[in-house]
């Protein structure tokens, strides 16, 4: 049973790490604040949230794990809320969205 439990818990934890490093591959490659932010905020929000549920695994059913997952359950609730709250404030201080340039040439 322990084994299976911390299968499930590296498996959780496996699944976090990968979308905490597609996040940041979307941070460094994406062209402007939005996208950026749209990267992070959503692997980033997905990956805590895996994590978190990963460390509650492998805790065990106990008063730790319950805590872990109030954890989690307020960053699933806060992330994409902050995040929402940065891109507005991005909107009011005039950034601009990015627009591919066309090629010279074509209409």
């Amino acid at each position: 049973m322990e084994t299976i439990q911390n299968i499930l818990a590296g498996l959780f934890l496996l699944g976090g790490c990968f979308f905490f490093a597609t996040a940041t591959v979307g941070l460094l490659r994406f062209p402007d604040f939005f996208t950026r932010l749209h990267a992070t905020g959503k692997g980033d929000t997905l990956a805590v949230t895996l994590c978190l549920i990963g460390l509650a695994i492998h805790s065990g059913l106990n008063m730790t794990s319950v805590k872990i997952l109030l954890i989690a359950v307020f960053m699933f609730l806060a992330q994409p809320t902050s995040t929402h709250a940065i891109s507005r404030a991005g909107v009011r201080c005039g950034l601009e969205i990015w627009r591919k340039k066309e090629k010279e040439g074509n209409p």
